[in-house]
């Protein structure tokens, strides 16, 4: 009886010294991130607040689903099949390619956008990517 109550102990140390190694282990790599991880994860706080907030585009495009405009998913998913310039477009550089009959309705919103930098256009079209890669 003492010695299965032995086996049991250190069966039970052991396990708790393997979960508390594991535990560290996690705890390393989200210590160790890489400064482009941190900048992609600034970027995206960054372009989300402009979604949401400084560029209004929230008023109109939702994540998965159509509203008054398209949503992120559908107008990432043609610019990466065309290959096109989300950015160029917001500067007004390059034509619509997604609801170009629409584009009437969407040019209103440019005056806000003349005012973004080019890192904050970059922040946007990082935010839109990252929504449209998780859905």
């Amino acid at each position: 009886m003492k010695k299965s109550r032995t086996i049991v102990g250190s069966v039970i140390a052991i396990s708790m010294l393997l979960m508390s190694c594991q535990s560290n282990q996690k705890k390393e790599k989200s210590i160790t991130l890489s400064d482009k991880k941190r900048q992609q994860s600034a970027a995206f706080i960054q372009g989300e607040a402009l979604f949401k907030g400084k560029g209004n585009c929230y008023s109109c495009h939702r994540a998965a689903r159509k509203s008054i405009g398209p949503s992120i998913l559908k107008i990432m998913e043609v610019y990466k099949a065309q290959d096109g310039d989300i950015i160029g477009f917001l500067q007004q550089k390059t034509a619509p390619i997604v609801d170009p009959e629409n584009y009437s309705v969407m040019k209103t919103n440019f005056a806000v956008l003349k005012h973004f930098s080019e890192q904050e256009l970059k922040a946007l079209a990082e935010y839109m990517n990252e929504i449209a890669s998780t859905h």
